[in-house]
């Protein structure tokens, strides 16, 4: 079976931090494509200034436009009124294709307020990679399989016996990149700063437009 991962989130803007999980993971998990899907106002910053859906697509097909396994989806933005993971999980996922859904610890965290999160579980395998600053809880309440520190070679045999779906926790990739030191380079005119945060289509994109100027 085909191996797909999807990777939602804001991304306002998508930066090396989002391209490295992906690709590590990808890696890891020998996954066929890892689909970027920018959510149209997520559930939970329906009050945040965030930056028009257009751009924010924009920005993400620039960054994977070097590599043909990383993709950009326009799944969530086309159907707004489905914001929701275990909705865009439940449009995309195939027959043939085994399904993983990947996400930060910082969500993984908070994943008993996610709407309908049971069913989400049992739709789809989730990675959940430990980003800077937070500590991944293995021990939540719900079972997970720790692969911390393992190699590619036993992954892919441990993946052969757990046919899924299930939760397995990563260290994969480790990128100290944020979206508020991307906005304080930008205001600061800092472009040296700002191409060593986010890929250099990106950058350009950002200041041609003139994104994230104020807050």
């Amino acid at each position: 079976m085909r191996r797909i991962a999807i990777y939602g989130g804001t991304f306002d803007p998508v930066h090396n931090g989002h391209v490295e999980v992906a690709r590590q993971v990808r890696q890891l998990f020998e996954l066929d494509e890892v689909i970027f899907v920018p959510a149209c106002v997520p559930p939970h910053k329906r009050n945040a200034n965030i930056t028009s859906a257009f751009h924010r697509f924009a920005m993400l097909a620039l960054a994977t436009e070097v590599d043909q396994r990383l993709l950009a989806s326009t799944a969530e933005l086309d159907a707004p009124q489905l914001p929701y993971a275990v909705d865009t999980v439940a449009r995309m996922k195939r027959e043939d294709e085994r399904l993983f859904f990947l996400i930060g610890s910082d969500s993984w965290a908070e994943i008993r307020t996610w709407y309908e999160w049971p069913r989400l579980l049992t739709m789809c395998d989730l990675i959940v990679v430990t980003r800077p600053g937070y500590e991944v809880d293995s021990h939540n309440g719900i079972d997970s399989i720790d692969i911390r520190g393992m190699d590619k070679s036993r992954v892919a045999d441990l993946l052969i016996r757990e046919t899924g779906p299930r939760v397995f926790l990563t260290d994969a990739a480790l990128v100290a990149v944020s979206a508020t030191k991307i906005r304080a380079a930008v205001q600061l005119g800092d472009r040296e700063s700002l191409e060593a945060m986010v890929p250099p289509a990106v950058a350009s994109y950002i200041e041609k437009y003139g994104l994230y100027k104020t807050e």
